[in-house]
């Protein structure tokens, strides 16, 4: 018992603490180390003499011979056991130095830039101005978010007898027969080249230096590309970064701002039923089942309608478009995703947001049902209306009259300033960690890193969570670290498991120095595929249009591992059409999901949240349809009594009375329900219902949205 109390007393004493920081033990490290010594000296038959004799003394009460701070050398000497870091600490604190990210590109620093930034809305024609001094320049790189936009430049180019290459991390197209390197290129913004020279540069959607996954490879491009000329294109709310940044390379921006070049208005009603729809007209919704949801209830009108998504292949999605843009097409509406904000040309009349509400993931992984924000509500609702289309001006609105004036409010809301641009570890700095830590894992090398790294203000690490992901589920397999550096930055969604399967075979394959062929590839994935039968097929072959991307994306990185390319890319466009096939048919395979599943449930194919792994989560996706209809029968039976009348405007104080603890509340949360769905659900038990059981009699209202689930979760 004295032991422990005294033990106790010296991790409470601040003098210890301090000390424990001057030797390079913050305070989560303290705590683990004073842990892990507490045990040792607790529960250890061998305690070392030295050690032993001061707890002696410290325990029997002898001033003058012990105190508990004369424990602090055997806390120090068993912390750097299992931290070893601590003895290169001061080494560790050099490398992971990320105060002066203008030095790390030499080359940009040797010459004296001219900063043009480009600064207005969606459709202003900002981008379009600096592409007309790309194509002009003798040489230049144009740098987008997405496979699609560097495309787009790449044929704009190439159809201007502007000869360019086309360079994403899964594809090398030349302008040139001979594979000779053309004087312009068009690429996906991590595949910039910070060695080369040219004339102009182009960095699209400058915006996204603060991306917290990708945000670093703006900022690389940003400080280190070999330009004369830097045209800089995004939301004004970018300036202030940008200038501050080029101040510390000692270089100037000029800002040219742009208008819109056509009208958007927010109209004062919403679209209340899908019996309102007109040509033209795009409904966004935030969520892939509220996608085929809506989707269906519109081909029940007898309309057909285009689906746009973020997991559907480019090449699908372009052709979606082309069906949507064709005036000759009966297609006259679209279902979309955000995936709409960038990328495609799409000749839309009027925006109509099925919620203004977004799933997303916060800093702890915690899901979360959230307002979009200001920015991301000018980005969509900026579509509609594109000059040089068949629609003068563009609409918004909202599916829902509750959500109109929250619509408007958020648009008409600045757009916060951009305040930090994104920093990711290199490859050469890890590798140093790794040489002064060769026990550590590189999960770990990549905590200690970001846990030491010095940042000034106008900078962050970016989030390392996929990478870190990534690490742990191949740390098993034998590998060099920059080969497993590379495996654990490719571009994957951790949420598809067939996918995650796949890059630990390849992984697998890659350290016993076997290639992975063509063959092994069809064997893996069971190709040929064949059109697909209901949602789930779809998704599937989604996914496996993925690991074809991976391959791609691996074999430009190990081309002699993975040697069939070529055959890769052949097989991968076919997929491509079988999923267009898919996509065309949706409202079939919606209905063959439904009608395969138990009686009045939906498949629930979640985009933005996998169904959890936990028992608890178990039970409830076991019973969707008695857990979904006890939530909204909660829901309506609360409408119906009138125990809480909705306040117009109050989204946030109505979630609130509503409760945590309410179960259609925490299915949302735990992305085992959608809005969409809660409504259907609820408007099948107002049906039910409304026959007498309860004696309720209102108005039928199909469109009736739920003001206990539709808010924003605090």
């Amino acid at each position: 018992g004295e032991v422990l109390k005294n033990l106790n007393k010296f991790y409470k004493r601040k003098e210890i603490q301090r000390l424990g920081a001057e030797n390079g033990l913050d305070a989560r490290l303290f705590h683990q180390a004073f842990i892990s010594f507490r045990k040792y000296i607790m529960e250890s038959s061998s305690v070392s003499a030295d050690l032993h004799i001061i707890l002696n003394d410290i325990c029997c009460g002898f001033v003058l011979l012990g105190h508990v701070d004369d424990l602090f050398p055997f806390f120090l000497r068993h912390a750097k056991q299992i931290f070893p870091m601590l003895d290169c600490m001061d080494d560790l604190r050099k490398i992971s130095d990320l105060r002066l990210p203008p030095n790390w590109y030499p080359d940009a620093r040797a010459i004296q830039r001219k900063i043009i930034f480009h600064a207005g809305p969606t459709n202003s024609g900002k981008t379009y101005h600096a592409i007309q001094r790309f194509l002009s320049a003798k040489s230049g790189i144009y740098c987008g978010p997405l496979k699609l936009l560097a495309h787009e430049i790449f044929q704009k180019s190439n159809d201007a007898n502007v000869p360019c290459d086309l360079v994403t991390g899964e594809e090398r197209v030349y302008a040139n027969e001979d594979a000779r390197h053309a004087p312009h290129v068009a690429c996906t913004i991590e595949m910039c080249s910070t060695n080369t020279p040219y004339e102009v540069a182009v960095i699209d959607e400058i915006q996204m230096i603060r991306d917290p996954a990708r945000g670093w490879a703006w900022t690389r491009a940003l400080l280190g590309l070999c330009a004369e000329e830097i045209h800089i294109c995004g939301e004004p709310a970018a300036i202030d970064l940008v200038t501050e940044l080029m101040y510390t390379t000692g270089e100037e921006v000029e800002v040219r701002n742009y208008k819109r070049l056509t009208p958007l208005t927010v109209l004062d009603y919403a679209l209340e039923s899908l019996d309102n729809l007109r040509p033209g007209d795009c409904i966004v919704c935030f969520n892939k089942n509220d996608i085929y949801s809506v989707s269906r209830q519109i081909e029940a009108r007898g309309l057909e309608c285009a689906v746009i998504y973020g997991s559907l292949p480019p090449g699908t999605k372009l052709e979606q478009a082309k069906k949507f843009n064709d005036p000759d097409d009966p297609c006259k509406i679209l279902v979309a995703t955000d995936a709409i904000g960038m990328g495609l040309n799409l000749c839309i009349r009027r925006i109509i947001f099925n919620s203004i509400v977004k799933p997303t993931v916060n800093e702890k992984g915690e899901k979360e049902i959230d307002a979009i924000t200001t920015s991301q509500a000018l980005q969509i609702a900026g579509r509609a209306g594109r000059f040089g289309s068949s629609f003068k001006q563009g609409e918004v609105t909202t599916m829902h009259r509750d959500d109109l004036a929250q619509l408007k409010e958020i648009l008409s809301e600045a757009v916060p300033p951009v305040k930090a641009a994104g920093l990711h570890p290199t490859p050469e700095q890890i590798e140093m960690f790794a040489y002064h830590l060769p026990d550590a894992t590189l999960s770990n090398l990549i905590d200690i890193f970001v846990s030491l790294s010095q940042v000034d203000g106008m900078y962050f690490v970016c989030n390392i969570d996929d990478f870190k992901f990534l690490a742990d589920m191949i740390q098993h397999i034998p590998l060099n670290l920059r080969s497993r550096y590379v495996f654990c930055t490719a571009p994957l969604n951790r949420k598809e498991p067939f996918v995650c399967t796949t890059l630990l075979k390849f992984a697998r394959q890659f350290s016993r120095n076997e290639p992975v062929t063509f063959d092994w590839l069809c064997r893996h994935t069971k190709w040929p595929l064949a059109a697909p039968k209901n949602i789930k097929e779809l998704v599937h072959l989604e996914a496996v249009h993925d690991v074809f991307d991976l391959y791609l994306w691996l074999s430009y990185r190990f081309m002699d591992m993975f040697p069939d390319a070529v055959l890769v890319r052949d097989i991968q466009k076919k997929l491509d059409d079988i999923i267009q096939i898919g996509v065309c048919n949706i409202t079939k395979l919606i209905r063959a999901s439904q009608s395969a599943a138990a009686p009045g449930t939906a498949e629930v194919v979640s985009e933005d949240f996998p169904l959890s792994r936990t028992k608890k989560d178990a039970r409830v996706a076991a019973a969707p349809t008695e857990a979904l209809s006890i939530a909204v029968e909660a829901a309506g039976l609360r409408r119906a009594k009138n125990l809480r009348p909705p306040r117009p405007g109050s989204r946030q104080e109505d979630l609130k009375s509503y409760g945590r603890g309410s179960l259609a509340n925490r299915l949302l949360r735990e992305g085992l329900l959608t809005q969409e769905m809660l409504r259907q659900l609820e408007s099948e038990w107002q049906d039910q219902h409304r026959n007498g059981r309860y004696g309720f009699g209102s108005k039928r209202d199909d469109q009736h949205y739920s003001k206990e689930t539709g808010k924003k979760r605090k």
